[in-house]
């Protein structure tokens, strides 16, 4: 585990330890509950060369793999997905036992979103690399062609919109499957919209010690908001 050390509020010094970590980004309760997690650089860019695996230092995994593993699913745009090679979540020995501890399934479900249908490719290995069948949030005006092959794929496809997915109905849809706690894998736009439907209860955010500088984008884009 990385080093890690709460600041604020103020805590006794030293690194916190893994059961500590584990308490501070458990999810309080099992009501339905949203968390966002990205990584900036400190001059703010999401990514180095199309992916944000070049911003992310070792206490950001840490972070995010508390955030999948303490989930009842991921979710993720579909060309976020896409763009950094998402698969299913599968087994490991860190999860497991912590799933085990906290009383969770096996494994958190993955739910991709896409009103368009352009950027998910009904062989991306978000869909066919899975042990839990993909949750696709998608719209009546994706082709139906398009929908059944995600579904000869194995995913479980959700209509939750007509011309673009609502995306108030289809985080509803995931707690009516149980799927309480969500840890959201970005991209920049689908957390600005959901910032802009009030559906973010948490930002787990690591500003990364680098500067990028370049054309890359913010955490969240969108139409705008009151700041909140």
């Amino acid at each position: 585990m990385s080093v890690i050390h709460q600041i604020f509020p103020a805590a006794d010094a030293g690194p916190l330890s893994t059961e500590q970590l584990e308490r501070l980004y458990a999810y309080p309760d099992d009501r339905l509950r949203l968390s966002v997690n990205f990584v900036s650089s400190a001059d703010g860019a999401v990514e180095v060369e199309g992916s944000s695996a070049g911003l992310s230092p070792p206490p950001d995994r840490a972070v995010l793999d508390l955030g999948t593993d303490l989930a009842d699913v991921v979710l993720v745009a579909a060309g976020t997905a896409t763009a950094e090679g998402f698969t299913g979540v599968k087994h490991n020995d860190r999860m497991d036992d912590r799933r085990r501890r906290f009383g969770l399934s096996e494994l958190p479900s993955t739910a991709v979103v896409t009103s368009s249908g352009k950027s998910l490719d009904p062989s991306a290995p978000v869909l066919t690399d899975t042990v839990v069948p993909t949750i696709v949030l998608t719209c009546e005006s994706v082709p139906a062609d398009l929908r059944g092959r995600w579904a000869d794929a194995g995913a479980e496809v959700v209509l939750t919109g007509d011309e673009s997915v609502d995306l108030a109905v289809a985080v509803a849809a995931l707690g009516e499957r149980g799927l309480r706690r969500i840890n959201c894998m970005g991209g920049p736009a689908l957390f600005g919209s959901l910032a802009e439907a009030g559906l973010v209860d948490e930002l787990r955010l690591t500003l990364a010690p680098f500067l990028v500088s370049g054309e890359a984008g913010r955490i969240a884009r969108g139409a705008g908001m009151d700041p909140a």
